[in-house]
Parts: structure tokens; sequence; C-alpha cells
């Protein structure tokens, strides 16, 4: 990769940050603690994968994704307590897109601003090199498909997705251009 390649890359496991919320790389390490969030059952109830809370299900989920190399563990920045996790996936650098997804957070943080500080950190982050991000959500999801309306993403249409160690499942889709995104999240002139 040439050096002017390499610069344009997204680095698809920064540390993000904004004193409310960390974003660290997933390590094999985390899996007790990020088990710890993921096994109540109700965060996964509207998901395609409802078992997810499931250790053995879980277990897959996480091998997916440390596999990824794009997977974040999310926790409180003061507390250090953690809180859920995202990922960056699918990163296509032609097409100048990455996809954000596989996010969950304890039911605590649910409602509370945590997911738009989240989203915000990883769009901030993706739109730095790149021009478009898209977000597979559970058609059947409510919860997920209205975070991403409130974001601004646009639906785009429907797909069955494949988790990684999974049955493709029925999901909608909706995508986020960087110009839409500088746009709504700029102060006003």
């Amino acid at each position: 990769m040439s050096l002017a390649a390499r610069e344009m890359a997204l680095n698809l496991q920064p540390v993000l940050e904004d004193g409310h919320l960390r974003l660290s790389p997933l390590r094999a390490g985390d899996f007790t603690a990020l088990y710890a969030v993921a096994s109540d059952p109700l965060i996964w109830e509207q998901h395609p994968n409802p078992d997810r809370y499931r250790e053995d299900v879980f277990r897959t989920f996480f091998q997916g994704a440390m596999a990824s190399a794009g997977a974040f563990l999310v926790s409180d920045a003061r507390s250090h307590e953690v809180i859920g996790s995202s990922r960056y996936y699918e990163l296509d650098e032609s097409a100048s897109s990455v996809a954000i997804g596989y996010t969950f957070l304890a039911r605590r943080c649910w409602g509370g601003g945590y997911n738009r500080a989240m989203k915000t950190l990883m769009l901030d982050h993706a739109f730095a090199r790149l021009q478009r991000v898209i977000f597979h959500v559970g058609e059947h999801n409510r919860r997920s498909r209205i975070a991403m309306e409130r974001l601004g993403a646009v639906y785009t249409g429907k797909a069955a997705i494949a988790y990684y160690g999974e049955a493709a499942r029925s999901n909608v889709i909706y995508a986020i251009e960087r110009d839409a995104w500088r746009a709504a999240t700029s102060p006003p002139a």
C-alpha cells in the first residue's frame, strides 16, 4: 500500500472518547466483562438473534467481533464500567464507505443519549476519511430503527444479512452521507 493510500485508510480500531464514553479496541480478555452486559435477555428481544444473551451464542458473536478487527469495548469514561460494544465492518474504500453495527448497550444506558454519543464518535471518525456509513438493522428491531432515524440515517432498502456464525436474517439498511451528517451536526452560522 502506498503512503498516500495508507494516509487515506480508515483506522478501524482507534480509541475514541468524548469525556462521557470511551470506545477502545476490543480484546480477547474483554469477554467476561462484555458478557456480563450482554447476558440480559431484554437487550436482544427485538434483535434478529434473540438468543444472543446465552453464553454459547454470545461467544460466537464475540469471536466475530474479534475477527472483524473493527470492534470496540464501550465504557463509561468516568467510572470505566463496561456498558456495551459496537464495531466498524465491511470497509469498502473504493466506494468510500463502511458499516457500523453489532451495537448493544446495557439497558440502563437506553434513552440517555449514550447510543447517539457513541454513534457520533464513530461517525465523526469515519467521515474524516469516507463519504458514506451504512447500518444494517434487524427488520423488526423497532428501537434500533428509531435510533437510526433520529441520527438522520435514511432507509435505503432490505437485505438478508448473515451475521458471523449465524444464518442470514432479514435486515433493513440505512445510510448517512458525510455532507448530510456534517450539515446536521454543524453549529448554525
